[in-house]
Formats: C-alpha cells, structure tokens, sequence
C-alpha cells in the first residue's frame, strides 16, 4: 500500500496518535490515554490499526504477574480469614470443638475444618483428648500475618505485583490467589504484557504528508440532523468520503451448528421410542447426590466441584417417603439388602440448594413416576467448578438417559452406548472401560478417538443400584447413561476445542455451519 493509500485509510483516531508523538518517543496504551484524550478502547484500537499498517513498531514487550483482591477478599480484609476469626473465639472463649466454632462464627464445617488443619500445623492450636480446640501459641503465624499484610496492602481494588514480593510474601499469595474460578479465593492471578511503541520512519512519512494536508484527526465524519439545523456544519472540516469502499456484506441468518445437533440428538432418541425429560437448574442436594447414594461425605460434594445457592440456602421440604427411604438406605441399607454406607444422614444438609451438577438427577427424578417398561432421556445443563480446557468447561451439557424392564441388561446397555459414539458422535474407534460411580453396579465409561485430542471418556454408564431404584419404589433393573453431548458435537461437528461451541467469532460459526 502506497504512502497516499494509507493516508487516506487512516482514521481519526490513528491520526491523533500519529500526529502527538515524534521520533523519540516511547509510549503506550496508558500513555495516549492521558496525551491525546482517548478511552481504553480507542487506544488499543488505534494501537492496533497503525501496527498492522507498519506505521508503529513494538519498542518493548514486557510480561507482568500481578495479583488483584476479590470480593472475598474484601471481605476477609474487612472481618478475618478464618484462621484469624478460629483465633480469636478460641482464644477469647476457651476450648471448643470445631462443629460449636463453626456454628458461633457462622461458616462452614469445611472451611472451620481446613482452618484448623492449618493452625495445628503451625502450632497455633491444638486438640485435646475431647475433641476440643484449644490454644497453643496463642499468636499468629508467620503465614497468617503475611496473609493479614497481602490482604490489608490490596485493599480497595489495589493491585500487587509479583516482582514487588519477598519470597516469603510469594509463598504466601500462592495459598490464597487463583487464575481460574477466582471468585473461592482472596486474590486472583492475572497475567499481562506490557507493550511500549515508537514510531516507525514510514509513520513518520506519513505523520509529514498528514501535517503538509493539514489533516488533525478532528474531522467530522458525518452530517447530522442538529448540524443543518443550527448550522455548526459551515467552516467545518469534514473527512474525505472513499466511493470505493465496498458496501457491507449480507449474510442471511442459520441455525446455530450445535443447536441444530442438539435437534438431530431428540429427534433420533424420540424416533426410538424415549420420552424426553427436563427439570430445573437449582436443585437440592438431595436429589442430586443423596437420591443416587453418594454419600454426603463424598469429595465432589466438595465446594470446589459444586456451585451452592446463595439465597434462599435451602429447600423447605424434600417429599415423603423418599425423603426418609433414601435417608435409610444411607444409614443402613434400608429393605434392599445392603448394609448402607454406615453413617447418620443429614436431614438439613439434604435441603441444601445447588446448581445442577450432573444430568443424573433428572433421572432420580423421573423414577417415582416412571412407567414399566420405559425409556426417558433429557439435555440438561449442568454446572461443575472445572479448568476449562479443550475437553472441560465449567457449564456444559449432558445428554442422560435411562431405561426400564424386567429384561434389560448390560448389553442392552453396551447397545445404546455404541449408538452414542458411532450414529450420533460420528466415533469410528470405540472403547469401553470398567468405572465407578457410587450409584451403579455394573459401571462402565465409553471412550472415543478424537482425531487430534486422542482418546478421551465421552461419559458413564451402568445398572442403577437397588439402594437408588427401590427407595423411589422401582424394583426392576434400570439401565443410566450420563454423556458428555458437548465432546459429541465436538466430534460430529469436526472441532478439536469445546470452547468453539460456544464461540462469539461469527465467522468461525458460518465457516462451521458450511463444513
């Protein structure tokens, strides 16, 4: 592109930066803001456009680490960690056991048990013979006073670079900040470059003819209304219209590509004689775990795999007789013949409102009004703390299914699973693999061969357990099925990342539609 090609491409915004700087001088995004006037994204926009156009060249690139303060972080800087609040009461009330420190301080068993943990590391507390939680130092650590300085230095938004940390400060922040699902911890990670620019000698040709033509970058780009009516458009300078620019391009509205797969899922379970089922986002523990025989001490019930509801916390009431059943069969197996998991059930607990965190609960859901024979299936959304990754997210869909008869059996099963991979995935390489979930025996997972990600596990399968299908009066076998229909399309649909699923490139999802 010729020198009077790009002058007359520039611009406004271009010229502007073009014009404020010389020869020798460095700067950057932060920089133009305050010289020329211009918000975030205009800077980075002008940056942008003069780099492609060589008019401005790279000066220095320099790759940050710093850390900013969450609104939990906030909020311990304003009431305590923890390990502080555990301190105090301890200290100010005498021994306790951890279950009477939680409830006093209002905050979960888990984060009271982990607190603990970590001051009876550092000999800050300690247990005695009756499970009470006592003093041992009496004064904090070294860990928690870096903490309660880390928290008290980012206060109201403060960033904290990572090179202005001592060792022993660094150490401490990798206890408590996170670059992913930052909203569980004090302090999120984030990582930058730091780019400074400068002239190139072709920008300051240009920035030369842009002076000779008496161009600012102040021109009017459009007549307005207001402008004829109180005539401000005489004596202005306007900017030069280009006849030859082509006219935007038209492109008549489609489908989305996974949508329509989504469609083409229904419409073939639905042609081999499935019901489809659906239900809310917000459901109980109950129905989501404890209605499947995970035990409620299991580790996905851990808060780090499932989102809680803030408010209300709670169900009212979770329906009878499963309630007290399924309760049983927890406890001691119940009329099934198990021996249960041993423990006491938390009738509270079981109340408790999370997002959706597998398709399975639809199935619990389904069983108490389930006909004999029947078979019912959902794509249902759920939700999992996960790091997303080409084969991960964090919302996500599953395709569930279930089906009943005195005949059914594993291979009945082993049938439906090949149809997943091989009709509707579109897998030529099928394997399956012994697994374990609490809530089937036997438990199997399909694995399919992604053409560039390899083998990965398309989801898990098995015969519901007696302690799951009886308590909610079922007494014939029940085949389940929980697939991941988002690593389906991904292979039907030619993707090697889930993240271009949901992509917002409207180009990248026509090219899609088109393949």
């Amino acid at each position: 592109m010729s020198a009077d090609d790009i002058l007359k491409s520039l611009h406004p915004l271009e010229v502007r930066v073009l014009l404020r700087y010389g020869s020798n001088d460095i700067f950057d995004t932060h920089r133009i803001q305050e010289d020329v006037g211009l918000n975030l994204g205009q800077c980075n926009q002008a940056v942008s456009w003069l780099a492609a156009k060589e008019l401005i060249s790279e000066h220095e690139r320099v790759h940050r680490t710093v850390y900013e303060i969450t609104e939990l972080g906030e909020r311990l800087a304003a009431d305590g960690t923890p390990e502080e609040q555990i301190l105090a009461h301890v200290s100010d009330h005498g021994p306790a056991p951890l279950p009477q420190i939680a409830s006093a301080l209002g905050l979960e068993n888990r984060d009271v048990g982990s607190a603990f943990g970590a001051l009876s590391r550092e000999g800050v507390l300690q247990m005695n013979g009756e499970k009470q939680v006592s003093v041992a130092a009496g004064t904090p650590s070294e860990r928690m006073q870096q903490v309660r300085a880390l928290l008290e230095r980012a206060r109201g938004g403060k960033e904290i670079a990572a090179d202005r940390l001592s060792a022993t400060e660094q150490e401490a922040m990798a206890g408590i900040s996170k670059k992913r699902g930052s909203a569980g911890a004090p302090f999120r990670v984030i990582e930058r470059d730091e780019v400074t620019y400068r002239i190139t000698a072709s920008g300051l040709e240009v920035q030369e003819r842009l002076q000779a033509a008496g161009i600012t970058g102040q021109e009017i780009g459009a007549l307005t209304p207001q402008m004829l009516k109180d005539g401000s458009w005489r004596g202005a300078s306007f900017r030069a219209y280009n006849i030859q620019v082509p006219p935007t391009r038209m492109v008549p509205g489609h489908r989305n590509p996974y949508c329509e797969y989504l469609d083409r899922v229904k419409d073939k379970l639905v042609s081999l004689g499935f019901q489809e089922f659906d239900g809310p986002i917000v459901e109980t523990e109950f129905w989501n775990s404890d209605a499947l025989f995970m035990p409620q001490f299991h580790s996905a019930r851990d808060i780090h795999d499932v989102y809680y509801v803030k408010d209300p916390t709670h169900a009212k009431a979770i329906q009878e007789p499963y309630l007290s059943q399924v309760a049983a069969a927890h406890e001691n197996g119940w009329k099934t013949g198990s021996a249960g998991w041993g423990y006491r059930f938390d009738r509270d607990f079981t109340r408790r409102l999370i997002l959706r965190s597998q398709g399975t609960v639809m199935s619990a859901k389904t069983l108490p009004q389930a006909a004999i024979p029947g078979k019912y299936f959902g794509t249902l959304r759920c939700f999992r703390y996960d790091q997303v990754d080409a084969t991960h997210l964090s919302d996500f869909y599953q395709t569930e299914g279930i089906v009943l008869g005195e005949s059914v059996n594993l291979r009945t099963l082993l049938g439906f699973l090949q149809m997943f991979a091989e009709e509707l995935a579109g897998a030529t390489e099928v394997k399956y693999v012994p697994g374990y979930f609490p809530f089937t025996e036997p438990s199997v997972e399909v694995h399919i061969k992604h053409p560039v990600l390899g083998w990965f596990e398309l989801g898990g399968s098995g015969i519901f357990r007696p302690e799951v299908t009886e308590p909610l009066g079922i007494k014939v076998p029940v085949l389940a099925w929980g697939l991941g229909i988002d690593r389906m399309a991904l292979m039907n649909l030619g993707l090697d990342d889930l993240r271009e699923l949901f992509s917002t490139n409207i180009e990248n999802v026509r090219l899609r539609r088109g393949k």
